[in-house]
């Protein structure tokens, strides 16, 4: 293959779900965060993935994004918009049975106004200065809202994967103060959530990153290998320099393997001169400037050329790649470029 593999493991996903889920008490439901194509590896097969793990809730950003997961189940799971009913929206939001989140007096308005009787959910504002409608903003509409029977109450926490940071505390003070009384459904946790422990978890818990490997769920199984495809070798003479802008000059003679992958596909320039890829148990480090199609690798130690190089993969996992360059999990994850080979792997398939 002349482009590289991305292969993602369906069951490593699935277990990752279950493992979450058994974090929380038999009330509390676990549904499924897959915004952004599932953070980048691909929602039609994850979404059913995760059907059939357990989860019968899935959370999108945008309202297109809650489309191609109803393509993907059918009708049934509820898919929940987190960006709310946003003008334009409504058609979609009756004709694919999806709930927003609603945010703000607007969408309130424009919803029960346009979709009386159709199903929503409530996202309030706790702390986190970003999405959700506000204290002073719930106390006017609550009654109201209340009478028109949300599905679900729901906030976001800021600071959930500092396990002491006092804002954490804090939204779940002003999460009770707005809730508490309602009869409602709640829902505080994402990922980092439900490691803070039950007072967190309430009636319904999201996680997302934690589904695929990423942290703060340390214990999760790693779901990615990227592998690139080796596209030519070159032995170098000690002075001579590799790359755009001389970044890296041979000390020794070295063979240089140029791997098909760059900032492009998602592998940041920051990672230039720094990280790490791996053929089987062996690193071979990356030298020279990360470019836009190709990255140049150092294999002067193994003893025959590969046909790939893994960037991601059992060695290094996503949390991993990202501390190199400077960024998270969630960034690299999402970033994974559209030019790579995707494998969904799974048992029985």
């Amino acid at each position: 293959m002349s482009t590289a593999t991305l292969t993602i493991d369906l069951d490593a996903i699935a277990a990752n779900w279950r493992s979450l889920d058994r974090m929380t008490g038999p009330g509390v439901q676990t549904a499924a965060v897959v915004k952004a194509d599932a953070y980048g590896l691909g929602v039609t097969r994850v979404a059913r993935a995760l059907a059939h793990a357990g989860a019968r809730r899935f959370f999108v950003a945008y309202a297109e994004e809650g489309a191609a997961v109803r393509q993907a189940l059918g009708p049934g799971p509820q898919v929940a918009v987190l960006s709310g009913h946003m003008a334009g929206d409504t058609e979609m939001i009756h004709d694919l049975d999806l709930t927003p989140m609603l945010n703000s007096l607007e969408q309130i308005t424009r919803h029960l106004e346009a979709l009386p009787g159709h199903a929503f959910g409530v996202q309030l504002d706790t702390g986190m200065n970003r999405l959700g409608v506000e204290m002073l903003e719930w106390q006017a509409v609550a009654p109201i809202l209340l009478e028109a029977g949300p599905e679900l109450l729901m906030s976001h926490l800021a600071c959930a994967d500092e396990s002491q940071h006092p804002l954490n505390e804090a939204q779940l003070a002003t999460f009770h103060a707005m809730t508490d009384g309602t009869g409602l459904p709640r829902s505080l946790a994402a990922t980092g959530g439900i490691l803070l422990g039950p007072r967190y978890h309430f009636d319904l818990t999201r996680p997302g990153v934690g589904l695929f490997g990423g942290l703060p769920h340390v214990a999760a199984q790693p779901v990615v290998t990227l592998s690139l495809p080796v596209i030519q070798t070159r032995e170098v003479e000690p002075g001579e320099a590799v790359g755009y802008g001389c970044a890296w000059v041979a000390e020794r003679p070295s063979v240089i393997a140029t791997v098909g992958g760059g900032y492009a596909d998602g592998l940041p320039r920051t990672l230039s001169n720094k990280a790490r890829l791996w053929d089987g148990d062996t690193p071979c480090p990356l030298v020279g400037r990360v470019s836009m199609d190709v990255i140049t690798v150092d294999i002067t130690h193994l003893p025959e050329v590969p046909r790939s190089l893994d960037i991601l993969g059992p060695h290094q996992g996503v949390d991993a790649l990202a501390g190199v360059g400077g960024t998270i999990g969630y960034e690299m994850l999402t970033s994974l470029g559209r030019r790579y080979q995707r494998r969904h792997q799974e048992r029985g398939a």
